[in-house]
């Protein structure tokens, strides 16, 4: 056997093993995929008063047929990275879809941000505030070191009245919201986030295409 019909042997062993490979994390996607939708299906459904309370931000209108709720950090990478796609579908569907935050401050520095969060809302500038400071989250959330002091001159880039917002972070209303949030987290058993639940049933192992087609599917069914 010459060395031309070794490598051209060698290359189509390549190419088999490579497609073998391939088909193989194909389908263990495919089961993963499945056992995670088997597994919210099959979870029982969180009681309402327990996962959304009338302090919580709501994203869409009240009354929508659909609630995703999330497990939010603002410090959260993860929850950067979901955010995107969870204002994708907010859009997707402006009449079907209600997203409720919970705050969920893991992170060090947290606590502080969800205050500047609450400082916008009371100045209605949620989304602004909330967008700008995803955005540049690499800039403040340091870990070890967070630049709460360039959080908020993010926020007030995007038009959050900082001398009225340092004001507000301390109003009890925030702090209690806080407090209530924590409580609920532990009582749920959160422990990381983004966690989404929808229609009141935890989502596994969620990715955000994932995500995007539970939410459409509940849209669908609940129509």
């Amino acid at each position: 056997m010459n060395r031309r019909t070794l490598m051209l042997g060698a290359s189509a062993l390549g190419l088999a093993a490579f497609g073998g490979g391939a088909l193989y994390l194909s389908r263990q996607r495919a089961a993963e995929a499945a056992a995670a939708a088997e597994a919210t299906a099959s979870a029982p459904p969180v009681a309402e008063d327990l996962l959304i309370r009338p302090h919580s931000p709501v994203l869409g209108p009240p009354d929508a047929k659909v609630t995703l709720v999330e497990f939010f950090d603002p410090s959260c990478e993860a929850c950067r990275a979901f955010h995107p796609t969870v204002m994708a579908l907010k859009d997707e569907f402006p009449n079907d879809l209600r997203v409720v935050i919970r705050y969920t401050p893991f992170h060090e520095g947290s606590d502080e941000a969800v205050r500047i969060l609450g400082a916008a809302r009371m100045q209605g500038k949620f989304d602004q505030v909330t967008n700008a400071l995803l955005e540049k989250q690499p800039e403040w959330a340091v870990d070890g070191a967070p630049d709460l002091d360039r959080a908020w001159r993010v926020a007030g880039a995007v038009g959050l009245d900082l001398e009225k917002g340092m004001t507000d972070r301390l109003f009890p209303g925030t702090t209690a919201i806080l407090n209530q949030d924590i409580a609920d987290v532990q009582a749920l058993g959160i422990d990381a986030t983004p966690t989404f639940l929808l229609q009141g049933r935890r989502l596994v192992n969620v990715t955000p295409e994932g995500l995007t087609a539970e939410v459409r599917a509940a849209v669908a069914a609940a129509a």
